[in-house]
């Protein structure tokens, strides 16, 4: 009888044990979260909005008439190029991490592998995320919206006088050499070179707007400086476009911000309410600090200062409180104020639209302060202990960003200017870039 029961146990388990293995093998499967998956959709698609039409309308209302087409068809066209690079090279670029570990530095933790390049092995059931889990689609798309609004930016240093041709030359370069590789050293995980140095950027102070702001003030200075600037008025043409495209990056900073915690998760709710504090901080304090300068507050000058408090708050968002976000916000106000206009005219460079006094600025002033902020015990949500190591580490991912990127772009911008030539004639720009690049008008009359 108990060969019996022996040999019954072991038929039982021959059965039972295979059951067992396929369900723990069910439990171990990473599973997509449905309210993680519809968030990411969405903040993709605000993160688009940002750009077209957000960026489009903010940068085309504040450039003369005659140049309105040639900043909005720039602003697509980049949508256009960066979406088709990205695919190709640069996700692959920016987050294969083949080679890396962590502590080590090599190539790899400056230019990611190309196992990713033209997506190879993305499917509908590629899944990722660091918690909860969303299709790798999703992310990929989402992240493009950021490569894709890093070069616009740029636009803003050097418009009504670049050629077309050799902008787009510039950014597909630019994206190649720059923007990707940073995006890799900051988030592509252990082996990054900057996330190895512990520097926090949440949503992209350093990989978006302190890299776009330097690479738009050499821009200009390489350039050089309109005809006719200072001297010249150049008042914006349509104040009320530029109004209404900070309202939308005002909106779809929410998918920037929020979306980069990567689930519907409190860290993103958080990051939400301390976007809305930032900026509305920033707004008034470049308000207040023109009308005590300049005897009245300006319409341009409050649009500039939301986008200001949306750029400084980028890096902090996801670790800093309420009351940190309020004083980032009236810093990053204040500052870009007093950059974009004193400082811009003492040092006499053309940055048309203040692409460095405000994304460059808010973005050091942002990354600097995400290391005093993020520590609880100034009311943060990171894991900062000690304040000054986190802040020598915030400016030392500062200085390297703003090295490698200065230089590079010099690079490229000299190279290219030598081969096909940079600005557009004298003539060209007198006429406007509308008629000279595009052969169209803004406004038939």
């Amino acid at each position: 009888m108990t060969l019996r029961k022996f040999a019954g146990l072991g038929a039982l388990l021959s059965i039972v044990m295979p059951s067992l293995a396929m369900a723990a093998d069910e439990v171990a499967a990473p599973v997509l979260n449905s309210g993680d998956t519809a968030w990411m959709l969405t903040a993709t698609a605000l993160v688009l909005f940002m750009t077209i039409p957000g960026l489009a309308l903010f940068y085309g209302g504040m450039v003369r008439s005659k140049n309105i087409l040639s900043v909005m068809m720039q602003c697509f066209a980049i949508t256009g190029l960066i979406s088709i690079l990205w695919v190709v090279y640069g996700y692959s670029i920016a987050f294969d991490t083949t080679g890396m570990e962590q502590g080590v530095v090599n190539f790899n933790s400056f230019f990611g592998g190309m196992g990713k390049a033209f997506l190879a092995g993305v499917t509908p059931a590629s899944i990722t995320g660091p918690a909860a889990l969303f299709p790798e689609a999703v992310f990929i798309t989402f992240q493009m919206t950021f490569a894709i609004i890093t070069p616009a930016l740029i636009v803003g240093a050097f418009a009504e006088r670049m050629k077309f041709s050799a902008m787009l030359i510039f950014m597909a370069i630019w994206f190649t050499l720059v923007y990707a590789p940073i995006a890799h050293m900051v988030w592509s995980g252990n082996g990054g070179l900057l996330w190895d140095w512990g520097v926090l950027d949440f949503a992209g102070g350093t990989v978006v707007h302190i890299n776009a702001g330097v690479a738009g003030l050499v821009a200009c200075i390489v350039l050089g400086k309109r005809k006719g600037f200072p001297t010249t008025p150049m008042a914006p043409h349509n104040l009320g476009y530029t109004l209404v495209g900070a309202a939308m990056l005002w909106i779809g900073w929410f998918g920037f911000n929020a979306g980069s915690a990567a689930a519907a998760n409190g860290t993103a709710g958080m990051a939400m309410l301390v976007t809305q504090i930032a900026t509305a901080a920033a707004a008034l304090g470049w308000m207040f600090a023109e009308w005590i300068a300049h005897g009245k507050p300006s319409a341009l000058g409050i649009a500039s200062g939301v986008v200001a408090g949306l750029v400084a708050v980028t890096p902090a968002a996801g670790t800093v409180g309420p009351m940190g976000a309020l004083i980032i916000g009236l810093a990053a106000g204040v500052i870009c104020f007093f950059c974009a206009t004193t400082l811009k005219r003492k040092l006499g460079y053309d940055d048309s639209l203040d692409a460095f006094g405000v994304h460059g600025i808010g973005g050091i002033v942002g990354a600097i302060l995400t290391g005093v902020f993020a520590a609880p015990a100034l009311g943060g949500f990171g894991t900062v202990t000690d304040i000054a190591a986190q802040v020598w580490i915030q400016c030392k991912g500062v200085g390297f960003t703003v090295i490698y990127t200065a230089i590079v772009t010099f690079v490229i911008l000299k190279v290219l200017d030598m081969v096909m030539g940079l600005r557009v004639t004298e003539e060209e720009e007198a006429v406007g870039l509308d008629l000279a690049q595009h052969n169209e008008r803004g406004y038939n009359l």
